[in-house]
């Protein structure tokens, strides 16, 4: 690939995040409402939403070079696939180390 060719490919990487950032942060809010609901159980439509909006994160995030939100993602797909009951502490510390992971705040 020719250092144009990179050039023009890495732009274009950069612009799909951009234009998907919306939409990130939205799912974002989404498994943070599902977190803070998760110390009483789950309805079935929350938990099948936390696996369908984890598992794209965590296919996305490593794409655009997030390794470590993909990695994140994956653990909450994998926690709520367990079948085993879904851990509060656990999942709150995960979706807030996906969300720095994309977002890190500034010290």
């Amino acid at each position: 690939m020719t250092q144009e060719a990179a050039a023009e490919t890495a732009a274009l990487i950069a612009d799909l995040w951009q234009r998907h950032l919306p939409t990130l942060r939205e799912r974002l809010d989404i498994l943070d409402r599902i977190a803070a609901a998760s110390v009483a159980p789950l309805s079935k439509a929350d938990h099948d939403e936390a696996i369908a909006i984890s598992h794209k994160f965590a296919g996305s995030l490593g794409m655009y070079g997030y390794h470590d939100g993909s990695a994140a993602a994956s653990k909450i797909e994998q926690l709520f696939r367990s079948g085993d009951p879904i851990q509060s502490e656990t999942f709150i510390a995960l979706t807030t180390k996906l969300r720095e992971s994309i977002f890190p705040t500034k010290p």
